[in-house]
């Protein structure tokens, strides 16, 4: 009984090859997941966020071999100088004259109001 012009033997071979693939295919899927639930992990530990069953499970399955890629690293690692760059700018925030930034906010909403209220009959 032959497949697509190939013999048993043949036949048997690419099934044997497909199954390899697929099975190659799984594995790093599986790693993949691992992974990210590594990467999950590590943003709640930095964020102090509650633990996920799911993740710890993940990378239990994945084995001891699971982790995160250094790139992801730098990403997680990264968000480090936006907190100080939050720090800089409420610091001048706090240097900046209220009244000023008070009177400008509400001339734009004075302004926005105005622009609403000539695009909609109903206002």
């Amino acid at each position: 009984m032959a497949r697509d012009g190939m013999s048993r033997e043949e036949y048997e071979e690419y099934q044997k090859q497909m199954v390899e693939e697929k099975m190659e295919r799984d594995a790093e899927f599986a790693t993949k997941k691992a992974e990210r639930a590594c990467l999950r992990t590590c943003l709640r530990d930095k964020y102090r966020l509650p633990k996920s069953e799911q993740d710890e499970i993940m990378i239990q399955q994945a084995g001891d071999d699971v982790d995160v890629p250094e790139e992801l690293i730098k990403i997680v690692d990264g968000d480090a100088p936006q907190e100080e760059e939050k720090t800089s700018m409420m610091e001048n925030l706090q240097s900046m004259d209220m009244e000023q930034l008070k009177e400008k906010a509400q001339a734009t909403f004075v302004e926005m109001k105005s622009k609403a209220e000539e695009k909609c009959t109903i206002m």
